[in-house]
């Protein structure tokens, strides 16, 4: 949760009122407080996704969807392909939420005010596809009380070729719309889809982040700095076996392999394509897609347990094995250096879904980790043509590791339903898994509801013209006219 204190002196008079009102209270009503927030369907579409079979007392609740008309802002549209996001409290007057999302195919990101019922009222665009410049993916909102940052900021990577960088927005700032000077060339330049500061208390005093790129020839990078929030004058570096083997799949499920970091030297004046070619003359891990990473929360230990996908690459026909790498994905998991975040590691395969293909999990995408659970979300763009269902997230128990995943939730296509089927998928696309997930993250904390959690999804075939250029920014290449919805997802299991 991010606190927000006010710097308004009080009047000796106000502040002895204001101790009397706390010792009354103290003294003659203990009850706590009713929260003013509502959790409940918001959205004038209905949710997209459905619990699976175990999971029935699940809660899903349309938050915002493309169709929503905004009571502050009646002209603002919510974007198409949600992916990363963030949720904080609005330090206004008026107080309420505010929540920050990335628009993935249109190189934005929106920011919705939502009141103190948690009802989302006006929305507006603090970048666009002018500033973002790049494929806008998954995010993370970097805050004080979590990892030690100054002020809240929210990370989003690009992921449109070996130059696109790293934002650091302001997510309370001015909607700047075109800046794109916020990018952080210490950060790396790469294909990156995530870059994932750890909890404050895994490093005591230091920034550490580690950032994914989304390439067939992947890697999982490291950047650590010695001062809190610093995201200019730190050290990049990159993951590698100690052995020295690059390959992925010369490792096996369940197997600890030994592994460090290489540094790469003068990143800031390196191209993309020279940090590249840097990473094979040094042997690093050449991974299919490092979609996404995340901690486990709890502990100092457990925030230096990081878990990160291997979404997976095919040939072309989509049915096609590349040698050396992944197919239907992975999830590894990584336990950084108990003193020094650079220093000699172990990785580990948890989950694969060659184990049964196209019945287990197929292309892994987002994370979201939890203290006991990886949650798996699976990427539906790769249209495999042996996956045997639409796409879901998956419930991975960490504590017992030789256990299958159990699928929590699927795309609720309802292809069956005409009417639906119409609005939804105008194109009647039949392939399974045609829908996205986006980010999935807890907000529990921030709305004092437990096992609360938001979840992205990009229903790619829901299309519409009044869609197109939501951010505003008129560009001739923004031309994408998909829906995207945000559900709020209660009872989850932390």
């Amino acid at each position: 949760m991010v606190n927000f204190t006010s710097s308004r002196p009080f009047s000796l008079a106000a502040l002895g009122l204001l101790s009397l009102l706390a010792a009354c209270n103290k003294n003659n009503d203990t009850s706590t407080p009713a929260s003013p927030v509502e959790l409940k369907a918001y959205s004038v579409n209905p949710a997209l996704v459905k619990a699976m079979p175990g999971f029935e007392s699940l809660q899903v609740l349309p938050l915002i969807s493309s169709d929503d008309v905004l009571a502050q802002s009646p002209g603002f549209v919510f974007g198409p392909q949600p992916d990363g996001a963030g949720l904080l409290k609005n330090p206004g007057t008026d107080g309420g939420y505010v929540l920050i999302n990335n628009h993935e195919i249109s190189q934005s990101v929106s920011r919705v005010y939502l009141d103190k019922t948690f009802k989302p009222v006006k929305g507006e665009y603090i970048l666009d596809y002018n500033g973002g410049t790049t494929r806008l993916c998954s995010a993370t909102l970097a805050t004080p009380e979590e990892h030690g940052f100054p002020v809240p900021t929210f990370l989003t990577a690009g992921e449109s070729g070996s130059e696109s960088m790293v934002h650091a927005i302001d997510p309370l700032g001015a909607a700047d719309k075109t800046n794109s000077s916020r990018r952080k060339p210490a950060l790396g330049k790469a294909s990156m889809e995530n870059a994932v500061p750890l909890n404050k208390q895994a490093y005591p005093g230091k920034t550490v982040i580690v950032i994914g790129e989304d390439d067939s020839n992947g890697q999982v990078l490291l950047y650590v700095s010695n001062t809190p929030g610093d995201l200019d004058n730190g050290k990049l570096y990159m993951l590698k076996r100690q052995n020295g083997d690059p390959v992925e799949t010369n490792m096996n499920v369940s197997t600890s392999y030994d592994v460090q970091w290489v540094e790469v030297p003068n990143v800031t004046t390196m191209t993309g394509t020279q940090i590249a070619a840097f990473s094979v003359a040094n042997n690093a891990l050449q991974i299919a897609r490092v979609e996404d990473l995340d901690y486990r929360k709890g502990s100092a230990a457990n925030n230096r347990e990081v878990y990160f996908t291997a979404t997976g690459v095919s040939a072309s026909d989509k049915v096609t094995p590349v040698a050396g790498k992944t197919m239907w994905g992975r999830v590894y998991k990584l336990n950084l250096n108990a003193t020094d975040p650079a220093g000699a590691a172990k990785l580990q395969v948890v989950v694969d879904g060659a184990t049964d293909p196209g019945n287990y999990i197929v292309n892994p995408d987002n994370l979201c980790v939890t203290e006991n659970y990886v949650y798996i979300q699976e990427d539906g763009d790769s249209f495999y043509r042996d996956n045997n269902h639409d796409g879901r997230i998956w419930q991975w128990a960490i504590n017992t590791p030789g256990q299958r995943a159990k699928a929590m939730l699927e795309m609720d296509h309802r292809r069956s339903d005409a009417t639906f089927n119409a609005k939804y998928n105008p194109g009647n696309v039949q392939l399974k898994s045609s829908w996205e997930y986006g980010a999935m993250y807890d907000i529990s904390d921030i709305v004092n509801t437990p096992n609360t959690f938001l979840v992205n999804l990009h229903p790619h075939t829901w299309q519409d013209a009044k869609f197109r250029n939501a951010d505003g920014s008129g560009a001739s290449a923004n031309t994408n006219s998909e829906g995207g919805q945000v559900v709020i997802v209660r009872g989850v299991a932390k």
